[in-house]
Parts: C-alpha cells; sequence; structure tokens
C-alpha cells in the first residue's frame, strides 16, 4: 500500500502537470486503466514506477505538442525522483466555438 509520501509525492505530479500550458487534464487511456491507486481514490493519467514516471494527457486543441510535453517534463523532473519522465499525448480537445471554421 502507498504511504503518505507516495501520495503527496502523486499529488504534486499530477498538479504541476495540470499546471503545464497546453495541458487540459490528466488522461487514464482508453479504458481507465493508466492511474496511481491510493487507499479511498486514484489519480488518472499517472505511472509511478521504480524506474519511470509516466504522464499521460489531454492537451487544448491550439497547444503546441512538442512544447507542451518539454514543459511537463521540466515541470515533473524535479518532483519525480530521478526518474525519467515519459509524456504520452492520448488526446487533443475539440477546438472551441470561436476557433472553428
Amino acid at each position: 500500500m502507498p504511504n503518505d509520501d507516495f501520495a503527496a509525492d502523486a499529488d504534486a505530479i499530477a498538479a504541476a502537470v495540470r499546471d503545464a500550458p497546453g495541458v487540459s487534464g490528466l488522461h487514464g487511456g482508453v479504458q481507465g486503466e493508466i492511474a496511481v491507486l491510493l487507499p479511498g481514490r486514484r489519480i488518472p493519467g499517472l505511472r509511478l514506477g521504480d524506474t519511470a514516471c509516466e504522464v499521460h494527457v489531454a492537451v487544448e486543441w491550439d497547444a503546441d505538442i512538442p512544447r507542451t510535453a518539454a514543459a511537463i517534463r521540466t515541470a515533473v523532473a524535479p518532483l519525480a525522483g530521478g526518474r525519467p519522465v515519459i509524456v504520452t499525448v492520448e488526446d487533443v480537445d475539440e477546438p472551441r466555438k470561436e476557433d472553428r471554421p
């Protein structure tokens, strides 16, 4: 079972990801299979293993995807305990009404 430090680390990583420019949210995968499981709750879109910190996101329609992924890696790296940060873009949001032709 994860300890309190693990939960706090996972929460901090999730917050850093959500705050990265271009990110619309964490993404748990097609069937919600990507998540950190904590007592009584889960954080979708993260996998925190011994060898990697995986982050799965949805991005805004107009996001520069390479720049967004780099911003996520930069924000999460200090929180990842030396593990490489692997970013996967799972989805792109629909354009806002005012952005549609």
